[in-house]
């Protein structure tokens, strides 16, 4: 959470004991843009699995790589 605040972005950390199911379909709910699941498998990798509220699931990817999708979108929108 400590990289993506410094690059400006919102965010929360949801570390309640929940279901994966359940979380995602509260933060669909809540109208949630992205959601960023870190589990076993991608903390053993450093990376991150991205969820759009727009177009699902959009895989694996590090960090840095949904940082920059993040900040263009916010750059574009700011554009429109």
């Amino acid at each position: 959470t400590k990289q993506l605040q410094d690059a400006s972005l919102r965010v929360e950390l949801d570390g309640r004991n929940e279901k994966i199911g359940y979380k995602i379909r509260e933060a669909q709910l809540q109208k949630i843009p992205y959601m960023l699941v870190v589990g076993e498998k991608e903390a053993q990798s450093g990376g991150i699995s991205v969820r759009s509220r727009k177009s699902g699931d959009l895989g694996a990817m590090k960090p840095e790589e949904f940082i920059k999708r993040a900040q263009r979108e916010v750059r574009d929108k700011a554009v429109d």
